[in-house]
């Protein structure tokens, strides 16, 4: 049995795109990447998977790991292939002549092989300047299945910040620390029918214009933040911008907030909310003509500013 672990990133979609593999089995690990000029993130996701089963043997008994539902589902369940259909192709054949499972692992929850190949796509696409290191990533997953785990004196990011001694819930001090200027990216996703994501793009929601409605709500949602959730600091915002993407292939419109300020505390939650509120106000929007659109994969990519400094995760 060998286990694939595979991921694709692009800096822009389209943008200069990479891709990543690792091959685990009864050898050593082996690892595989490349990077492409101008290309999109699914384009990656796919080419990931191509190279990784192109590295097996025919007929090999394979299981391939991606955090990417797209290609899962349509490799799985026959979601609709309406681009890249010649890496579809490869993929078909490369699946035909080996006993391929698909499974799908969630991103950016600490999966050390998933975390490894999505950190060295990253560095295929120049998001990321430092190439990573299998081994440190080998370690990490050591440790979350059982080995012994820093403290929180030795460690202090394992302790809870939001909890105190007896474990009560509390807002954390901030008063001592300096003002600096902090940045925030999140994203999400609505999906929906095709008929669905049309008719808003030619704006025949009844309504009215949903993305001019759902951008100004998300502006609104980040100033609120701090009424919505009970131990988030009231910051002075600088800045929130919220963009919308359509994805034909997906059937979604990819939302992207970005929050700034200059203050003591980060401004994650507030870029986290613009894209919650964006899309729960699409869904309202909508929802006469499509009430099983799914909003799917809200979470941070990016920060800067303050003690941690910056951190890239997408």
């Amino acid at each position: 049995m060998l286990r694939i672990y595979t991921d694709g990133s692009c800096e822009g979609n389209p943008g200069k795109g990479g891709w990543a593999a690792l091959i685990l089995g009864d050898d050593a690990p082996r690892t595989l990447s490349g990077a492409e000029g101008r290309t999109t993130n699914n384009r990656m996701e796919q080419t990931a998977a191509i190279k990784g089963l192109e590295a097996t043997p025919e007929g090999a008994q394979v299981t391939v790991y991606s955090d990417s539902r797209y290609l899962v589902a349509t490799m799985t369940r026959n979601w609709k292939r309406r681009v890249n259909l010649d890496l579809w192709e490869q993929l078909d054949d490369l699946a035909a002549s080996r006993r391929v499972r698909w499974r799908e692992v969630r991103a950016h929850v600490g999966h050390p092989e998933n975390e490894f190949v999505n950190a060295l796509a990253q560095w295929q696409a120049g998001i990321v300047r430092e190439k990573p290191v299998l081994e440190h990533y080998a370690r990490a997953g050591a440790a979350s299945a059982g080995e012994k785990s820093p403290s929180p004196d030795e460690k202090g990011s394992a302790r809870l910040t939001h909890l105190d001694e007896q474990g009560r819930a509390r807002m954390v001090e901030v008063g001592g620390k300096p003002e600096t200027e902090r940045e925030a990216v999140a994203r999400g996703s609505i999906v929906m029918r095709p008929e669905t994501l049309a008719l808003i793009r030619q704006g025949g929601v009844e309504k009215g214009d949903v993305l001019a409605t759902a951008r100004l709500a998300g502006v609104m949602g980040a100033k609120q933040t701090p009424q919505l959730i009970p131990l988030c600091h009231p910051i002075p915002l600088t800045h929130v911008d919220v963009d919308f993407a359509f994805d034909e292939s997906r059937s979604a419109i990819d939302i992207t907030a970005t929050a700034r300020a200059t203050a003591r505390t980060g401004v994650e939650m507030e870029a986290m909310t613009a894209v919650t509120v964006a899309a729960l106000t699409i869904y309202d929007m909508a929802k006469a003509a499509d009430r099983a659109m799914r909003i799917e994969a809200v979470r941070l990519v990016r920060k800067s500013g303050g003690r941690s400094g910056d951190i890239v995760l997408e």
